[in-house]
């Protein structure tokens, strides 16, 4: 077993070197796979710990190219976190991702009703014009609005340097690393010349 695969799965997911060492074991050195493993047991840790109030952290920025600016407020519980290169690196990656792909909100739960309908109705009228079949136009509208809001909301869209994940997947890792609950609280970005409505 080399000691860089502890080292290198220790980075990646933030447990223990006994823990690390445990799982390259178990997994007979197999890096991918032991990766894996713990990050089942960290995504389980994150979800304990995304139930614990977030009232500490900073407002990150992001200007790129002098075009795009972009304010990101992250909390976490504590500022020892909040102070931590893991999670200022963490809110200065998400704002990079709200410059490169301009959500709307931070989760789709944030959509009002009246913005849903609004959506729901436009989305029915295209279906209807297509003449897709009247008793599949509710199963289709479905589908649509809710790839629509996962396409607008910044928690469910893929993340910008592993598209492999979302959003709130990448937030989690970072959750299981820091041992903390960390929430995106709200965020604003600003395009030159662009026409605010």
């Amino acid at each position: 077993m080399d000691i860089k695969d502890i080292k290198r799965l220790r980075e990646l997911t933030g447990v223990g070197m006994t823990d690390a060492k445990k799982a390259l074991v178990e997994s007979k050195g197999d890096f991918d796979k032991a990766l894996e493993a713990m990050r089942k047991k960290g995504m389980t840790k994150a979800e304990k710990s995304s139930e614990r109030e977030a009232r500490a952290g900073i407002i990150g920025s992001y200007l790129h190219d002098s075009r795009i600016g972009v304010l990101v407020e992250v909390n976490c519980e504590t500022d020892f976190v909040a102070r931590n290169e893991i999670f200022t690196d963490l809110v200065k990656n998400i704002a990079m991702h709200i410059a490169a792909s301009n959500p709307e909100y931070v989760s789709s739960d944030e959509v009002s009703d009246e913005i849903k309908q609004k959506i729901v109705a436009e989305f029915t009228e295209k279906a209807k014009h297509d003449n897709r079949p009247a008793d599949m136009i509710a199963k289709i509208v479905d589908g649509q609005v809710s790839k629509y809001f996962q396409e607008k909301a910044l928690l469910s869209q893929p993340y910008i340097k592993n598209p492999d994940q979302d959003v709130a997947t990448f937030i989690k890792e970072n959750i299981a690393k820091l041992g903390e609950n960390i929430v995106v609280k709200r965020f604003s970005r600003m395009a030159l010349g662009e026409v605010t409505q």
